[in-house]
């Protein structure tokens, strides 16, 4: 019999694939009006005052008015919420700041407001409900689920709480999925990357887990860690109800093979 999850679920699934199938339809025409409307907001921003967004009226002006750029031309506006400033990227002050690395400029500050922060939680929600969808399965809503992520536990720059996105979305995991949901908070706060892999193992190795989600290289630790841990083991074999990754950050091509030999 079909939990009130796995009904929720499949219902939420349905509504979804139809939003999605709406804007597949026509999607230049929601793009231009989601283009309208980010104009329209950001027009009193400093950001938009020196771009001039108010004269902008189509796509052709904004890639005129707003060039390309890297991280380093965007450092002023920045260092400027930093400070205190509002309205400069966006109106108000972002509720969090996002610190990201890369391979040119060192630790970058991606601002996050409450407008911007649904969107990287609802994709992760639309593509479990994608995976319902295609499949009609619902069954891994009862299992366990682990999303390998950065520390939960926030710094603060300017006043702004600060840290990884993973680590921030931690804190907008729905109550319904927090029983279900590892490693623990207090696992996740673990600084040292070895430590806490290990970690995380102790606590789900003997899981029901249906879900696994995280940056491929991420999982892929975790993976070699149980293996090692149980002997051998595939992760099949360790656990044999897990249904569904969800991979993101980056390109999964260079990690494909070594997941099929883990698996």
């Amino acid at each position: 019999m079909k939990t009130l999850f796995e009904l929720s679920g499949k219902f939420l699934a349905q509504l979804i694939d139809r939003q999605t199938c709406a804007w597949k339809k026509d999607p230049v025409t929601i793009q231009n009006k989601t283009l309208e409307k980010l104009l329209k907001k950001g027009r009193h921003t400093l950001f938009g005052r020196d771009h001039e967004f108010g004269k902008i009226k189509n796509h052709s002006d904004f890639i005129k008015k707003v060039p390309l750029r890297d991280y380093e031309a965007f450092s002023n506006y920045i260092n400027r919420i930093k400070k205190g400033d509002k309205d400069v990227l966006w109106p108000g002050r972002p509720i969090y700041l996002c610190k990201t690395s890369g391979t040119t400029s060192g630790v970058k500050y991606i601002p996050l407001t409450k407008d911007s922060l649904p969107n990287h939680i609802n994709s992760a929600r639309n593509a479990l409900l994608n995976y319902i969808k295609i499949t009609g399965n619902t069954s891994f809503i009862n299992g366990k689920m682990i999303f390998i992520q950065g520390s939960p536990v926030l710094d603060s720059e300017g006043g702004i709480p600060t840290g990884r996105l993973s680590g921030i979305v931690a804190h907008h995991v729905p109550k319904y999925l927090q029983k279900k949901r590892l490693p623990s908070y207090s696992t996740n706060s673990i600084e040292d990357w070895e430590k806490k892999v290990d970690t995380i193992v102790d606590e789900t190795i003997k899981e029901n887990m249906t879900l696994i989600g995280g940056i491929p290289s991420w999982i892929q630790m975790y993976f070699e860690k149980l293996q090692e841990r149980s002997g051998g083991k595939t992760i099949r074999e360790i656990f044999p109800n897990l249904q569904l990754m969800v991979l993101g950050g980056v390109n999964f091509e260079p990690y494909e093979k070594r997941f099929r030999q883990l698996t």
